[in-house]
């Protein structure tokens, strides 16, 4: 985790953060007026931007998607939920470079049978730990159901990143390797990790959004002990949160 703040110091990544941040916020704004949940969230083909930085510019990506998305909100109006939306944008940028280069040591453009089930695993996996926070998030502030806005988000964000990413990744990856602004290039490469602890952050991590993701799912459908059924949310955030701290943790060791 100590490249997402020592990458403060490097100016390029600075630079990078901002265009990331800047570039997500340009999107998102005007598919606005496409509201899916009103008021909540709406038609966003933006959402393959994190994923598509992710992998490309590692750290930078991760705090510019948390930053464009509070910029997005700002011109829908910023409000408590705003603040659940950043930190789902930023699990949603750190889970899929830190899984694939994990899992994988060839380019991020998917082109086998192998690639593109990593590459859907990676996805899927950022998507649930956004969604379950964004889902958690609202529900306890009383806005929009677990189960109704979750779902919603994951759909939203599944469908567009694996539709676009890849075709955006194809393009832009080989370029962006020539000119050497890679995240690995530009704050260099990262100590290689022993494979138990790669074999133990990945699946801490494919663990913790399956606990957040299906779990909620599960509480907010009322399958929950008697002792936590009298409070859906709290029942809601004992599943939940647990599980969004066993992924942060696997992250955290990638």
């Amino acid at each position: 985790m100590h490249e997402l703040t020592r990458m403060w110091r490097n100016t390029r990544m600075v630079v990078l953060t901002a265009m990331c941040a800047s570039f997500y916020a340009a999107v998102l704004i005007p598919f606005m007026v496409v509201p899916i949940i009103p008021g909540v969230t709406h038609f966003r083909p933006a959402n393959a931007l994190p994923v598509v930085c992710s992998f490309l510019f590692g750290p930078a990506a991760v705090w510019g998607a948390a930053i464009g998305n509070l910029i997005g909100d700002f011109f829908a109006g910023l409000g408590p939920g705003d603040l659940f939306g950043f930190v789902g944008n930023f699990l949603y940028a750190l889970a899929p470079y830190r899984l694939w280069r994990a899992c994988a040591t060839g380019d991020p453009v998917p082109k086998t049978a192998g690639a593109w089930a990593l590459f859907v695993v990676v996805v899927a996996t950022g998507a649930g730990l956004c969604a379950a926070t964004v889902g958690f998030g609202l529900q306890v502030l009383g806005f929009v159901p677990f189960a109704v806005l979750a779902n919603v988000v994951l759909v939203n964000n599944c469908v567009t990143a694996l539709v676009l990413a890849p075709l955006l990744l194809a393009v832009l990856y080989p370029r962006v390797r020539r000119v050497r602004l890679l995240y690995d290039d530009v704050i260099g490469p990262r100590p290689a990790l022993s494979r138990a602890r790669r074999a133990l952050g990945v699946g801490l991590a494919l663990a913790g959004a399956l606990v957040a993701f299906g779990g909620g799912n599960l509480a907010a459908a009322g399958a929950l002990p008697p002792s936590l059924a009298a409070s859906p949310n709290l029942g809601l955030a004992a599943i939940v949160l647990p599980g969004l701290t066993l992924a942060a943790v696997g992250l955290v060791l990638l």
